[in-house]
């Protein structure tokens, strides 16, 4: 494992950091032997950052987080971050319960790396109200927070302006060869790193678009040098960059794991040279050109009111879109996210527009649009008669179940 300091702190932080966002679930509820089996690996081969926030996994990652440590006895060899859900905590003394809530559910006195969560222009405008800094400043001064930092989806203008208006020691912001010029970009990561500020990256991967849900034109051009893997250029290319102290990635298999554990041990600042760079954005460029929606499956936007599985909708779209452009995947589709086998319809079909998902998303996705594309587009007409088919399948499937109870009474 490699290891960078923030420009202002001398406590080394593995270039890769866990994020507990995506541990392996089983009926709804973490599978703990699973994801103990994950994070005891992750922890042997030299990660020593740990993310997770209150809302992760339906609210159970913080509490897993801190069993799993506290059984180990292993809470004083890592930096653990969570974060501040701004949004269900209106006033400063709101603010300071959560922390506390927070510190009991993670079994710890102290947090780390405490984040303002998934903050935009305008939602730090609201904060500076409602005194955030002021709240960030006692706590670090109380020592139940060490270092203050923000993670961010705004804007690249915005951004600045934050970073200004802060007194952080960090920030964590989306950053990947599709996203160099969204959100902060590398203007902003550049620009953090000058005022002193260390950088956490989420979603190198994309969400895994970057490796498993690439189009066909930037898959070919991969694989004309397979000396490394996708996941291996795409996460090297995050590396490459001295400015990013850490990387955060979420696993739920350990082949996945162990492939990442296997890059950071290699990854280095300026270890490619310009003719890879070269080749890595034609790569960019390929993904790009195929139109996809550019959701990372981050599950803020859920539930939906009116049952639409929204990134399933948009993963199997964009796999139609750039891989799989054909009937048979549509057909498969139309089975699994509507409800011919579950019996629930998760289709875009059912968006009604009522834009609940639109204040939800770090992306800024204009969700209800994108929903009559991929309903128009892709679903089409097949969706009706699909959906007819379902009814039909489990009406009778009921009218069994209630005929077999009746004769077993």
């Amino acid at each position: 494992m490699q290891y960078r300091t923030m420009p202002e702190s001398r406590r080394p932080l593995s270039i890769l950091g866990f994020g507990v966002m995506r541990l392996p679930v089983r009926m709804g509820r973490i599978d703990k032997d699973a994801s103990d089996r994950l994070l005891e690996k992750a922890l042997e081969g030299g990660v020593n950052y740990l993310d997770t926030a209150y809302p992760y996994l339906n609210g159970q990652s913080e509490p897993y987080l801190g069993k799993f440590l506290s059984e180990r006895k292993l809470r004083s060899t890592v930096a653990l971050a969570t974060k501040l859900p701004h949004w269900i905590t209106p006033k400063r003394a709101d603010m300071e319960k959560m922390l506390s809530r927070q510190l009991s559910r993670l079994q710890t006195d102290h947090i780390d790396y405490y984040l303002i969560h998934n903050i935009t222009g305008s939602t730090w405008n609201s904060l500076v109200e409602k005194d955030v800094r002021e709240f960030l400043a006692a706590e670090k001064k109380s020592g139940r927070i060490l270092n203050a930092g923000f993670s961010w989806h705004g804007t690249p203008e915005d951004f600045l302006r934050v970073v200004d208006e802060g007194e952080w020691d960090f920030c964590q912001i989306q950053y990947n060869l599709l996203d160099e010029r969204r959100q902060a970009g590398t203007a902003g990561l550049e620009y953090a790193f000058s005022r002193n500020l260390g950088v956490i990256v989420m979603e190198p991967l994309r969400g895994g678009r970057l490796v498993s849900s690439i189009p066909s034109a930037a898959r070919e051009i991969w694989q004309e040098k397979p000396e490394r893997s996708p996941a291996s250029w795409a996460l090297g290319w995050v590396w490459n960059r001295r400015e990013v102290t850490t990387l955060l990635s979420g696993f739920s298999e350990q082949k996945h794991l162990e492939e990442t554990l296997s890059i950071a041990d290699k990854a280095r600042p300026d270890m490619f040279s310009a003719a890879e760079l070269q080749f890595i954005g034609r790569v960019r460029d390929a993904c790009k050109a195929a139109g996809a929606v550019d959701c990372t499956s981050c599950r803020y936007c859920m539930p939906c009111p009116f049952g639409v599985s929204i990134p399933e909708v948009f993963d199997w779209y964009n796999e139609w879109k750039t891989i799989r452009h054909n009937m048979h995947q549509r057909l498969f589709y139309l089975s699994t996210v509507g409800s011919v086998l579950s019996g629930r319809s998760g289709l875009a079909m059912n968006c009604t527009s009522c834009g609940a998902c639109l204040k939800k998303c770090p992306q800024s996705l204009p969700i209800p649009d994108l929903m009559r594309t991929v309903s128009a587009e892709y679903e089409g007409s097949l969706a009706r008669f699909a959906e007819f088919l379902g009814r039909i399948r489990h009406r009778k499937k009921s009218h069994k179940n209630k005929k077999g109870a009746s004769s077993n009474s």
